[in-house]
């Protein structure tokens, strides 16, 4: 059994005395809105805060990296864009334009390391990055626009998009990997080449709309995973196959809808700051990253996730007793 350890008020918002406080510790009770909790097993969602805005705004980009080395490509603005952003965990700065002006393609790999694929009208452009400048890689075996990343750029995944197709990269060529279930187009990609995930999206044949399917590749083949909460489209992932998270996308309007994905089902985190769909996606589950998109003009914007710590039991209230 726990043991008493402190009482708190709000927690884990501010004390009485109006400090704030972090999240609970495990034997720590506080009372918020006529009950009592205990900490010790539930975990609390994450939460977003502003990162550093990117220099262009423009919506359909790709992104990849980490919250503190992400990295963003192509895109639209007013026309089809090359431009290359680097974050560096507070701001943005110029790296070296895609060979080719690009939206609607996807991104894997990290910020000296990184992939692009694909793209509209059916692109079948692959590019990687050094860190400085991109350099042209071997084609998509089938041109793919708003199809999902995953994996690095010596051993790099495309998912989907315009087909049920998935296509593995060598760091040199593509070759053919196992197909989902049914094509879905813009849906959210992450993990790795041998255990990626991709949720949600648009589903292209009948029964046609937005999706919660959730499916889990192993390198050869891809299998059921737990259903979203909220069908989407134009969401970005990041994270790994038993660590995910997906943020915003289109859901009937502009959505700020995040969650998390344990290996085998998807909980809610913290929910995006602006609502918007078309933006990029990097980082992991307890450290992500989102940038730019689509929330009635070109955003700019940028938020960075850190994952909920601490846990809580609901105890009583005042009029239950104990």
């Amino acid at each position: 059994m726990t043991d008493y350890k402190n009482v708190r008020y709000k927690y884990p918002t501010v004390t009485l005395s109006g400090a704030t406080e972090g999240s609970p510790a495990e034997g720590d009770i506080w009372y918020d809105s006529g009950k009592f909790y205990l900490g010790t097993s539930l975990s609390f969602a994450g939460a977003w805060s502003s990162g550093g805005n990117l220099a262009t705004a423009r919506r359909i980009l790709a992104g990849c990296g980490t919250q503190t080395a992400g990295l963003c490509m192509g895109g639209y603005t007013s026309s089809n864009s090359n431009v290359t952003e680097e974050y560096n965990g507070t701001s943005w700065s110029s790296g070296g334009g895609l060979g080719t002006a690009r939206r609607a393609l996807s991104a894997a790999g990290t910020q000296s390391a990184g992939l692009s694929m694909g793209g509209d009208s059916m692109g079948d452009v692959t590019e990687e990055y050094n860190g400085t400048a991109w350099a042209s890689g071997g084609n998509l075996i089938t041109g793919k626009e708003h199809s999902a990343g995953a994996g690095t750029q010596s051993a790099g995944l495309c998912i989907a998009g315009t087909d049920v197709s998935t296509e593995e990269y060598n760091g040199t060529s593509w070759s053919a990997g196992g197909s989902i279930s049914a094509n879905r187009t813009e849906g959210a990609g992450c993990g790795t080449q041998s255990a990626a995930l991709y949720a949600g999206g648009y589903r292209t044949v009948a029964p046609t709309g937005l999706s919660v399917v959730t499916e889990e590749y192993n390198g050869t083949s891809w299998s059921s995973g737990g259903n979203l909460g909220t069908a989407r489209q134009y969401v970005p992932g990041a994270g790994t196959q038993s660590a995910a998270l997906c943020m915003g996308g289109y859901a009937g309007g502009y959505s700020n809808v995040t969650e998390e994905y344990d290996g085998t089902s998807w909980s809610s985190g913290g929910n995006l700051a602006t609502a918007r769909d078309n933006l990029g996606g990097a980082g992991t589950q307890s450290a992500g990253l989102c940038m730019g998109g689509n929330s009635g003009s070109n955003s700019n914007v940028t938020e960075e996730y850190t994952a909920g710590t601490g846990s809580y039991d609901e105890l009583f209230s005042p009029s239950q007793g104990l």
